[in-house]
């Protein structure tokens, strides 16, 4: 029986990629999309020409209220989908960005951030712990950001500085299920993360590319072997853990 893995924001980007690693290596996914429909069912037939199976789910992680009926659709397409199984793993991905310098972070751009890359990454993991077999593992998206600092992203990274912390936590809270949790934080990658600026801006670009020990900015597969290595059973030894997968960058 293969894997199965929920990756929320999995219509594009790091979530994208990482369903389509997965699925090369065995695994099934139901992935989450916020409002883009078609490019979540793109993502579907791509796992389906690898030989694998995907369900997309539409879900909003800055919704606490709705987590309840999120749940609910989730089990029934386990049970109709998936044969009643549970999930393995658990991909929590799915976010935005705010560029802002500091002094002109609004409390409505704060609030956002806080839904989206905290609040909602807690209380969906916490309503999804039932659906999650003991054994699984999880892995919580953070960013460099949280390491290196670069003007703008103040209120980004303090999130994913909580996000951090809360990891290390689950894994000592969820160890008795023999549930793994780790960290994954992304260098620069070249996706529409931002407005693409990454990817489009070819200043930015080279800079990324000078300031990182492999000479490049990063690419989407690259996250998501990543996730494929952290969910592997070549890691069942590993939970607690940061690892960042940035090429070297800032060194």
């Amino acid at each position: 029986m293969s894997n199965l893995a929920l990756i929320t924001g999995g219509s594009r980007g790091l979530g994208r990629s990482s369903a389509l690693a997965l699925a090369e290596r065995g695994t099934d996914s139901v992935i989450t999309y916020h409002s883009n429909r078609g490019a979540a069912d793109e993502v579907v037939a791509e796992v389906a020409r690898r030989g694998r199976k995907a369900v997309a789910l539409q879900l909003d992680v800055a919704d606490t209220a709705g987590f309840a009926r999120f749940v609910s659709e989730l089990q029934q397409t386990l049970n109709n989908e998936f044969d009643g199984r549970r999930l393995d793993a658990l991909l929590n991905n799915a976010g935005m960005g705010i560029h802002t310098p500091f002094a002109e972070t609004t409390e409505a751009q704060f609030d956002s951030l806080v839904n989206v890359h905290l609040k909602g990454v807690f209380f969906l993991t916490q309503s999804l712990l039932p659906l999650i077999e003991d054994g699984g593992r999880i892995i919580n998206v953070s960013s460099g950001l949280a390491r290196f600092s670069l003007p703008g992203y103040c209120a980004y990274a303090m999130m994913k500085g909580g996000i951090e912390v809360m990891t290390r936590y689950l894994a000592k809270e969820l160890g008795g299920r023999q549930i793994r949790v780790n960290t994954l934080a992304p260098g620069a990658i070249e996706t529409d993360f931002g407005g693409g600026a990454v990817r489009d801006n070819a200043e930015l670009n080279q800079f990324i590319a000078s300031q990182t020990a492999l000479g490049r900015a990063g690419l989407p597969e690259d996250i998501g072997k990543a996730v494929a290595m952290l969910l592997s059973d070549e890691a069942s030894w590993v939970t607690g853990q940061r690892l960042e997968a940035s090429g070297g960058m800032f060194l």
